[in-house]
């Protein structure tokens, strides 16, 4: 088990579900709570998160076995997803990947948005949840699993004093700098698409490489 290697997939879920890049999102979903309702917001979506991303790294194999679908299939699917989102990013957008504007006006008219939209789709997306299957398919013994529980749990940590933190660093970002992290997270996000994409080609396609 290398530490380097769990240092990359925290990396990763920081560019891909790029808290930095919600915290506007965060400060608009909960401008009507108290600053103590804000907390327990925050704390709850990241909960959500962090549980959402456990079971997939746990279930994630399976589902792809219930429906007989290649990981090197799936990889190519996921890094496809991760680098459309990653484009999105590039121009400084959420992007209609993670949300579309039936599911900003659902909640604009609910009273408690921790779990949806913020924990699902905007935060555990779509893109989130393909990297992390492909990660724990690809090391899937007891100890990496472990060392993917407590990284997703470290996560969920940071993620939550980011939000605990929003309007102190929204107000120091501004809406460029936060637009600028937005765009940097999207680069490193579209070159993990991009090995995704590439193992899953030389999984499926190994004459081509031999």
């Amino acid at each position: 088990m290398e530490l380097t290697l769990y240092v990359k997939f925290f990396l990763g879920l920081v560019a891909i579900i790029n808290p930095i890049g919600l915290l506007p999102v965060f400060v608009s979903l909960t401008s009507h709570q108290t600053e103590a309702e804000r907390n327990h917001t925050g704390k709850v979506a990241n909960f959500a998160v962090v549980v959402i991303l456990l079971v997939t790294i746990v279930a994630g194999q399976h589902i792809l076995n219930m429906f007989s679908i290649s990981l090197s299939a799936f990889r190519i699917a996921g890094g496809t997803l991760i680098a459309i989102i990653a484009m999105s990013m590039l121009q400084g957008k959420l992007g209609e990947v993670k949300r579309n504007q039936e599911e900003d006006r659902e909640s604009s008219a609910m009273e408690s948005v921790a779990v949806v939209p913020l924990a699902l789709p905007l935060m555990a997306g779509p893109g989130a949840i393909s990297s992390v299957i492909v990660f724990a398919a690809e090391h899937n013994s007891l100890s990496n699993f472990i060392a993917m529980f407590i990284t997703v749990i470290i996560f969920g940590l940071v993620s939550f004093a980011l939000f605990r933190m929003a309007s102190i660093i929204y107000k120091i970002l501004g809406k460029t700098g936060i637009n600028v992290i937005t765009r940097l997270m999207g680069l490193l996000m579209l070159s993990i698409g991009i090995e995704v994409i590439a193992a899953g080609i030389k999984g499926l396609f190994p004459q081509l490489f031999s």
